[in-house]
C-alpha cells in the first residue's frame, strides 16, 4: 500500500485531495493535515511514500518542510501544490528538494499523473516547471557569506518583483519581518537598492534576466 500525506490549511482542499487519490487501488491517505509543523511531525512519526504540502501553509511553509523532509526522511517524496503558477518559487521547491511542483488549477489533468512519478521515485514534469536532481543549494554571496534559506527565498522574490506584502502573504510572515530578512539580506551582500539587488539574483542565477 502506497501512503499519501496531504497538508493544505483548506479543509475543502484536503478532503478533494483524499477523495481522488483514495480512488486509485493500493494507495492511502495516511493524514491530512493543517499547519507545516504539523505535516513535518506527522511524516516522521508516519513516514509517508509521498507529501502533498501547500506551498502557504502556517507556522511553516511548504518548501521549508520539504526542506526538511529531504533531510530527514530520504524515502519520502515532496510534491508543492500551490496557487502560485511562479518559475521562481518552482525552483526554490526544487533546490528545498521537492520533485514536483503543481498548480491546483492543473489538479485535475495532473494530479494523478505526478503522484504516479513520486511514488516510483521520478521527478513530475508537467511541461512548465521541471524538477532537477534531488539536492539542497545554499550558494554563497560574492562576499563568501551565506544567507539563509528564508533570506535567499525573500530575495528571490524580491528580484523577482513581488511586493512586501505579498512575499508575506506566501510566507505566512508580518510585513515587518519580511523587511526585517530583506534588509539582513542586503547588509550581507552589501547592496543598498533593491536595482543592485536584482543584479545580483541575476547574476546568481536565481532568476532569469
Amino acid at each position: 500500500m502506497k501512503r499519501i500525506l496531504i497538508a493544505d490549511d483548506h479543509a475543502a482542499v484536503r478532503l478533494g485531495l483524499r477523495a481522488v487519490l483514495e480512488q486509485r487501488p493500493g494507495w492511502e491517505v495516511i493524514a491530512d493535515v493543517d499547519d507545516g509543523r504539523r505535516a513535518f511531525e506527522v511524516a516522521l512519526e508516519k513516514r509517508p511514500d509521498v507529501a502533498i504540502l501547500d506551498f502557504s501553509l502556517p507556522h511553516m511553509t511548504g518548501v521549508e518542510v520539504a526542506r526538511l523532509i529531504s533531510k530527514h526522511l530520504r524515502e519520502t517524496e515532496v510534491l508543492i501544490f500551490t496557487v502560485h503558477e511562479s518559475r521562481v518559487l518552482a525552483q526554490e521547491a526544487f533546490r528545498a528538494g521537492a520533485r514536483a511542483y503543481l498548480v491546483k488549477s492543473d489538479a485535475n489533468k495532473m494530479l494523478l499523473a505526478a503522484v504516479e512519478a513520486l511514488m516510483m521515485h521520478r521527478s513530475f514534469d508537467d511541461g512548465r516547471f521541471s524538477a532537477g536532481p534531488r539536492r539542497e543549494q545554499n550558494g554563497a554571496d560574492a562576499g563568501g557569506q551565506k544567507l539563509s534559506p528564508r533570506e535567499r527565498h525573500v530575495v528571490t522574490l524580491v528580484a523577482e518583483g513581488y511586493s512586501n506584502k505579498k512575499i508575506s502573504s506566501l510566507l505566512n510572515l508580518s510585513v515587518k519581518t519580511t523587511e526585517a530578512h530583506r534588509a539582513t539580506a542586503m547588509r550581507k551582500l552589501e547592496i543598498n537598492s533593491i536595482a543592485s539587488l536584482v543584479r545580483y539574483a541575476v547574476r546568481s542565477n536565481m532568476i532569469e534576466p
